[in-house]
């Protein structure tokens, strides 16, 4: 009996390897020649956009899967977008801290088109969580491979230099909400990214980030932890999903640590329901569906927690959303938080993105944690 268990443990691992490798190879089919990751070659609203945010967590996926050319390709763009925005980031760093800071809608938008355009369409633009994550990946990827960042170092010291003036502004959040709070999640990203890239700055850049590293840290800890677990925004009660970045990968907050296991066990409680994790609990987006990428990102919780069992689960849940041409959709509705929204959304944008690379790059990334092979 033990060898008929073992058998089928191995055919299901193999089945979620083969699910994986088809993601790699997808990312890699769908990834334009300027380097940009699209978020969604079909989906309305996202078609010919890439985001620095989703694109980082794809580049760090590939990097870790071993597509060393895909991830720095895209590290290309991202550096071409921000030097030929220097003239802008000195204006937002001149005028911050002043009187007349530079408006919400002057600072460096969230999403750019392949060539590096931002949109004509309007968007909730002002997020800073990208630019902080974008730091991160690059890092990490460096660190993997053993590469020198000097290739990249001018657009990391611009994004330095924009974090550090900006980092604790209100702005949007990473699903284009609540422009009027400081989220925790976006304040972990930029935590991440200024500590990844610390090492590789001059001495007074570097100073200027342990300082901001530490505040950053702090305001978390004495504004954005509720009864030990971290909260969706400075001075909310609410878990976010995205909160479970800040634990793993960015490692913010140790995942054994106190906040981290507290963190890690209320988002399981309030959002987990059998496997699928929603964003937040008021969701209404296309009625507030499960998503996929953070199921994963729940199981790299787990993983970096110990628990590889629980990870192993959140993979096979998100396996499980697959279509059968082996793409991952943005979110299901199996469990929806809100049904009477979702007819609202689709009459606006059509049907849900599918597929959409974060979901598959978030799936790559634990497929890789676990051990399990994603490369033919």
């Amino acid at each position: 009996m033990t060898d008929v268990v073992d058998r089928a443990d191995s055919e299901e691992l193999a089945g979620l390897s083969r699910l994986a490798r088809t993601s790699v190879k997808l990312i890699l089919r769908l990834q334009d020649e300027s380097g940009a990751y699209p978020a969604s070659p079909t989906f309305s609203a996202y078609r010919g956009y890439s985001w620095f945010r989703d694109g980082a967590f794809i580049a760090d996926a590939m990097s870790a899967a071993g597509e060393i050319e895909s991830a720095g390709r895209f590290f290309d763009w991202c550096a071409r977008i921000l030097d030929a925005r220097s003239s802008q980031v000195a204006r937002i760093v001149g005028r911050a801290g002043t009187d007349d800071p530079v408006p919400d809608n002057e600072m460096l938008a969230t999403r750019f088109t392949f060539a590096g355009d931002e949109g004509e369409d309007e968007w909730w633009d002002f997020q800073l969580d990208g630019y902080g994550t974008w730091l991160w990946a690059v890092a990490e990827h460096a660190a993997r491979h053993g590469l020198s960042l000097e290739r990249w170092q001018a657009a990391i010291d611009l994004s330095v230099d924009y974090l550090l003036s900006s980092w604790s502004r209100p702005c949007f959040d990473w699903w284009e909400e609540r422009a009027e709070e400081v989220h925790v999640s976006t304040l972990g990203c930029i935590a991440a990214g200024l500590t990844a890239v610390a090492a590789a700055l001059d001495d007074q850049r570097a100073l200027d980030v342990r300082v901001a590293i530490h505040d950053i840290r702090a305001l978390i800890r004495t504004r954005g932890v509720v009864d030990g677990h971290l909260t969706k925004w400075l001075g909310s009660t609410a878990v976010d999903a995205s909160l479970l970045s800040v634990i793993h990968p960015l490692d913010v907050f140790a995942a054994d640590g106190s906040i981290g296991v507290a963190t890690i066990a209320v988002i399981d409680a309030q959002l987990n329901f059998g496997g699928g994790v929603h964003r937040y609990l008021a969701d209404t987006f296309f009625g507030g569906g499960q998503w996929p990428l953070l199921s994963c990102m729940l199981g790299l919780a787990f993983s970096a927690a110990g628990d590889r069992e629980r990870a192993v689960d959140q993979l096979r849940w998100a396996a499980s959303t697959a279509t059968s041409t082996g793409e991952l959709p943005e979110q299901v509705e199996d469990h929806l938080l809100d049904s009477s929204m979702k007819a609202e959304w689709v009459e606006r944008w059509g049907a849900v993105a599918t597929p959409l690379l974060w979901s598959h790059a978030m799936y790559v990334r634990l497929a890789v944690e676990l051990g399990l092979e994603v490369r033919q």
